[in-house]
């Protein structure tokens, strides 16, 4: 999208490329900021995960769940519901056939 930078307006080149006008500002900021490197597609993965656990934290839990698996005498109880009941019939009952 060279014309973009030579004054092209914004919406024919973008209907020429068949993209939004956010795309091309979106794409002359990245340029602008970093020339052909700039345009490079990024990483979406965060830079730090300040809620990650330690991995001395991580490992006490894997280690928890292996030696108590769900639904074992000694382990966590499993998660049970009642029975599962219909919704109201709505309407005139039905007929015998």
């Amino acid at each position: 999208m060279p014309e973009s930078l030579d004054g092209s307006p914004i919406t024919a080149v973008a209907q020429r490329y068949g993209i939004s006008r956010q795309s091309v500002y979106t794409w002359k900021a990245k340029y602008a900021a970093g020339g052909l490197e700039g345009l490079r597609e990024a990483s979406r993965r965060p830079r730090t995960s300040p809620t990650r656990l330690s991995a001395d934290v991580e490992a006490l839990v894997c280690e928890m769940r292996r030696s108590h698996p769900r639904g074992e005498p000694d382990g966590p109880p499993t998660r049970t519901r009642g029975p599962v009941s219909s919704p109201p019939r709505r309407g005139p009952p039905p007929t015998g056939s």
